[in-house]
This record gives C-alpha cells, structure tokens and sequence, in this order.
C-alpha cells in the first residue's frame, strides 16, 4: 500500500433528519456509516466516475473491507455536517481513506473513520485492479 500525502479533501454536506435519530434527538451510530457511504459515493462521483457505470463498463464494484469508526461528540436533529474524504493510501486493488464528520455550526468533528475499500471483479467478487483512469484521476485530484 503506497502513501498519499497531501490528498485533497473532498467534502459533502449532509443535513441531519428526524429520521437519522434515535429517541433523544442524537444521531444513530450506524447513520454515520450512511453518510460516509454517501460522501464516497460523491467523492467518485466529482472525480468523473458513477458506481453503476464502474460496474456496468469496467467489471467492479468497491467494497468495505476495513472500518475503524471514533466518535466524539453528538450531531444532533438540524445540524448540518460536512462529511469529509481524503485518501491515505492506495494499493493496487485498493483505496485507504479517512473521513470525517463535521458539524458546521461549530467545526467541531463529531466522527472520524479509516476505511480501506477493495476493487472486486463484479462477477467473481476477488480482488481487481482498479481502472487505470480512475486512478489518475484520483492521482490528479479534485
């Protein structure tokens, strides 16, 4: 797995929902896990590249091989937060980022995460390089 210093830092906005609670108004662990999801989703997304088509042209699909999630403080029902995504390494047939949630209203992190996610082959769902394209754009960054 290779280092990548200075990684740009992709950011998303997430709007906290009624939904996302539980009873007392503070945000569900595993939401946070949702957002995540989502900013990487988007972070592909502005590098030029949609999961489906990934899947559909290319033959792969990125699956979460690793999760290390801290939690620091609650977001709570109306925050807005910005979900952040930065690469921290890669490897062949894989991509090691690191994410934060934040709230706006303050700045303060309310999670951190490491995630290592690993380019499988859609049919055979083992490990695939990732698409040369994609990783010069990564490479180039946003």
């Amino acid at each position: 797995m290779s280092s990548v210093a200075d990684s740009p830092t992709f950011r998303w906005p997430v709007r906290v929902y009624y939904e996302d609670t539980d009873a007392g108004g503070v945000v569900y662990h595993a939401n946070y896990l949702l957002f995540m999801e989502r900013a990487r989703t988007e972070w592909l997304r502005a590098l030029g590249f949609e999961q489906d088509a990934l899947r559909r042209e290319a033959g792969v699909q990125f699956s979460v091989r690793r999760a290390t999630i801290d939690y620091m403080r609650p977001a709570l029902f109306n925050d807005l937060l910005t979900v952040t995504v930065a690469l921290s390494g890669r490897g062949g047939a894989s991509l090691d980022l690191v994410q934060e949630v934040l709230r706006e209203a303050d700045g303060v992190a309310c999670c951190r995460g490491a995630f290592q996610v690993a380019c499988v082959d859609v049919a055979t769902l083992r490990p695939a390089r990732i698409p040369k394209q994609l990783l010069a754009e990564i490479a180039h960054g946003l």
